[in-house]
């Protein structure tokens, strides 16, 4: 195989590893972002532990979370801890 050749097939390689590995990723970690940015105090949130509560206080990157209906069951931890938003719903 020619000098050429190689340098196609490297090239080839590269942007298979690309945009099966690391772009997905990037992706991902985008609309994670965005997911946490727009969190708010209010919303119900699951955690990634498997917890669903209510976000009662917030600072830059923690959170308080209130755990069911026992009022006293309130834990700060980090918003990467936070998995999934719901927003509380405006007919209600």
């Amino acid at each position: 195989m020619s000098t050429v050749g190689w340098i196609i097939y490297l090239v080839a390689l590269f942007a298979l590893f690309y945009f099966i590995g690391i772009r997905p990723q990037q992706k991902e970690k985008k609309k994670q972002e965005a997911m946490l940015a727009s969190v708010a105090v209010g919303d119900t949130v699951l955690t990634s532990s498997g917890f669903y509560g209510v976000i009662i206080d917030m600072t830059d990157d923690t959170v308080i979370v209130e755990f069911g209906n026992n009022k006293n069951c309130r834990i700060p931890m980090q918003k990467a801890a936070i998995v999934q938003i719901e927003k509380p719903s405006e007919n209600a």
